[in-house]
């Protein structure tokens, strides 16, 4: 641990940064952090409804002072040696155990150093959230202390105990008298941090009288003046540490994956390879989307596209070949006209035998009227036949539009219209961010998806290509389309 003054601390000199204070966030399951972290901002900066899973930050300014909040994942609850060894009896007796057997640590777990370094240079005040509400024992003791452990030496001089949920203590029951009649965890974790503690209701956040962030930030005033105006600095060789476990643990993880699905391959599950047909309106998209999927830029985004297009490539460990096509009018059908319909279906027909998914781009910003969705799904019938709705999946484009909504909160703001199309692909949707390409984990989500689509139609895992789309194939330009790959690696054929 090295603890630095910082000489930022009292803004800058010419007057143009107003003083900063740091405070990070750490605490247990179900502790409150993130209504604590969005009490402390005065707004719903971080989203409450679900858990933790990757360190967030978030600013404000209280009486001139700039604050950063970093709220991080929930700590890990290590296992009891006495709640192990009763297993281990009640196993040898034959006898099930009571308790749920606890859950190996997430691969995806982030250790508090993470939090730490997004709050840089680091942190004046280590606020340890801890419920009221929740039982605090010495199973929850040892991870509070194994928490701060990971940050290195010297870190109790930074912390404090932040109360959550006074609320729910009973009347006339102060929290002094709480800390007293909890146990001797609670009273050890206390004197570990100084006796420092404050107490947040947060259910109070939005009345006047409010004063509880007021007084914690004199409360952490008070702390930094006792440090000499020093913050918390995580050692270097700590982050080495942090990182290198960091990748170990996305190295094994990306290994279970292969190996999963490698073992799906040998028992004839998912194909090696999907093909996938973009449709849509004109402007919506379609070529970024592509781009997305492909984590490259093989499609000219932002011009209207003319031709058909065929690009190829690996992606988590599948081989997907696209088709990009050119737009359709949302007014009718007669109204596209009768060369971009045919690019549609001799679009179709590039992915020989056919593809497995009709991918239907729509913006999450468009709103969707009776007519325009009857327009959509008249082109689909129209070009590809009834039997299209099967392999038809709404890929939601412009997904950064979205911030924190869900795109389900979306799909029911969006009104009947939205669902009914919905329900004709079968409820088979997808929502990308379509301005970073290279999101592998969503776009694995996505490919996921749609070999689940694959499943769900059984023998008819594509949608065949017809004699009449083949017609005038002759008359793509080479410069347009690639050499036909060899599609019997596709287990689906």
């Amino acid at each position: 641990m090295a603890a630095v003054s910082s000489a930022s601390d009292t803004g800058d000199p010419r007057g143009r940064h107003p003083p900063e204070r740091r405070l990070l966030l750490l605490g247990g399951p179900r502790s409150g952090k993130t209504s604590t972290a969005n009490t402390i901002l005065g707004d719903e900066v971080f989203d409450g409804g679900t858990e933790t899973t990757h360190s967030n930050v978030g600013h404000t300014e209280i009486y001139g002072r700039r604050v950063t909040v970093v709220d991080t994942p929930p700590w890990a609850i290590p296992a009891d040696p006495d709640d192990d060894a009763e297993a281990d009896n009640n196993d040898n007796a034959g006898a099930e155990s009571d308790s749920p057997p606890r859950p190996p640590p997430s691969l995806d777990s982030e250790g508090p150093c993470m939090g730490a370094i997004l709050c840089p240079p680091g942190p004046h005040a280590i606020l340890l959230v801890v419920s009221v509400t929740q039982p605090f024992t010495e199973t929850e003791r040892r991870a509070a202390e194994e928490q701060l452990g990971a940050l290195g030496g010297g870190t109790w001089r930074y912390s404090m105990v932040l109360f959550t949920g006074i609320d729910k203590l009973p009347k006339g029951v102060f929290i002094e008298e709480h800390i007293a009649n909890t146990g001797e965890a609670l009273q050890w974790l206390v004197e570990r941090c100084g006796s420092r503690y404050h107490a947040f209701d947060n259910t109070r956040k939005e009345t006047e009288e409010n004063t509880q962030v007021p007084e914690l930030m004199e409360k952490v005033e008070e702390m930094i003046t006792d440090n000499q105006g020093w913050y918390f600095e995580v050692n270097e060789l700590i982050l080495l540490e942090e990182e290198q476990a960091r990748r170990a643990l996305e190295e094994e993880r990306m290994r279970m994956e292969e190996h999963a699905r490698q073992r799906e391959q040998m028992i004839g599950g998912p194909p090696r390879e999907l093909r996938l047909l973009l449709l849509g309106w004109k402007g919506v998209g379609k070529s970024s989307v592509g781009n997305c999927i492909l984590g490259r830029r093989y499609f000219e985004s932002g011009q209207e596209t003319e031709l058909c297009l065929r690009r190829q490539a690996l992606v988590s460990g599948r081989r997907v070949t696209i088709v990009d096509t050119p737009g359709w009018d949302w007014f009718s059908v007669r109204r596209t006209p009768k060369r971009i319909r045919q690019e549609s279906q001799r679009g179709a027909a590039l992915l020989r035998p056919g593809p497995h998914t009709l991918l239907l781009v729509l913006p999450v910003v468009s709103s969707l009227t009776a007519r325009k969705r009857r327009t959509l799904v008249a082109h689909i019938e129209t070009l590809f036949g009834d039997s299209a709705c099967l392999h038809t999946m709404v890929l939601f484009s412009c997904g950064d539009w979205l911030g924190r909504t869900p795109i389900e909160e979306h799909i029911l703001r969006g009104g009947r219209e939205l669902q009914r199309l919905l329900e004709y692909c079968g409820n088979y949707y997808h929502v990308l961010d379509s301005k970073t390409p290279g999101k592998d984990r969503s776009v694995s989500v996505l490919l996921d998806k749609i070999e689940e689509m694959i499943r769900e139609n059984g023998d008819k895992a594509f949608l065949p290509i017809q004699t009449e789309w083949l017609s005038e194939e002759s008359s793509y330009s080479s410069d347009n389309t690639e050499p036909e790959d060899d599609c019997r690696g596709c287990q689906l054929q």
